[in-house]
């Protein structure tokens, strides 16, 4: 045999060798049919979102608060409308629509506190397009709501006489939110609801002492 021939079978006989090995080490890292050597520990399963429940709770409180305040804002909100065509004072007008752009959408959002906690949200489809819950009347509990009688007196004013009657009407109406949101200050426990109460306290009564002011009062 020539010394080509031997070569040849010498690296015919290695590459066998070492083939051989290779499928001996496959079969043993699969005993376990997992893939990996017995000994090797499988990786933890990957975190579930959400994992971390939401510990934050409402109160009777602030349930109320939310409830109430949905309907409070909602009567601004429409006192806020009567101006776009009955107001003079084009300084009165841009206040309304201040006030129609802050409380729209805290309405929105306490909307979704009510239903996120499961409890009712108050209609938007009461009598005569009010409140859901039989017009403004029935609401003397709730300060600084205007009754049937105030809101059809605005609705039927106009010019300078509308513009002192949605002033004077106004402070009373933020005077009673501010009252609201400090009682919830005091005694609700969920932080969205506080941190709202404080936004409250501290846009209404700004807009208190302007519109004092723009009706001449000390």
């Amino acid at each position: 045999m020539t010394c080509a021939k031997r070569a040849v079978l010498r690296r015919s006989a290695m590459t066998a060798a070492a083939v051989a090995g290779a499928l001996v080490l496959a079969a043993c890292g699969s005993d376990n049919g997992s893939g990996q050597d017995a000994g090797d520990t499988a990786p933890p399963p990957a975190a579930t979102e959400n994992e971390t429940p939401d510990t934050e709770q409402a109160n009777d409180a602030d349930v109320a608060f939310a409830q109430e305040m949905i309907v409070h804002h909602r009567q601004a909100v429409e006192m806020a409308d009567l101006a776009d065509t009955r107001a003079e004072s084009q300084e009165v007008k841009d206040l309304a629509e201040e006030i129609r752009a802050a409380q729209d959408p805290e309405i929105e959002t306490m909307s979704q506190w009510l239903e996120s906690w499961g409890e009712e949200v108050p209609s938007a489809d009461g009598p005569a397009g009010h409140d859901g819950h039989g017009g403004h009347d029935g609401h003397g509990d709730m300060p600084g709501m205007m009754d049937e009688e105030d809101m059809e007196r605005m609705g039927h004013a106009s010019g300078a006489a509308f513009d002192t009657m949605f002033l004077e009407m106004m402070v009373a109406h933020h005077e009673g939110a501010v009252e609201m949101a400090e009682t919830v200050k005091a005694e609700g426990s969920h932080e969205g609801v506080r941190t709202m109460a404080d936004e409250v306290i501290a846009v209404q009564t700004a807009e208190i002492d302007r519109m004092n002011a723009m009706l001449g009062r000390d």
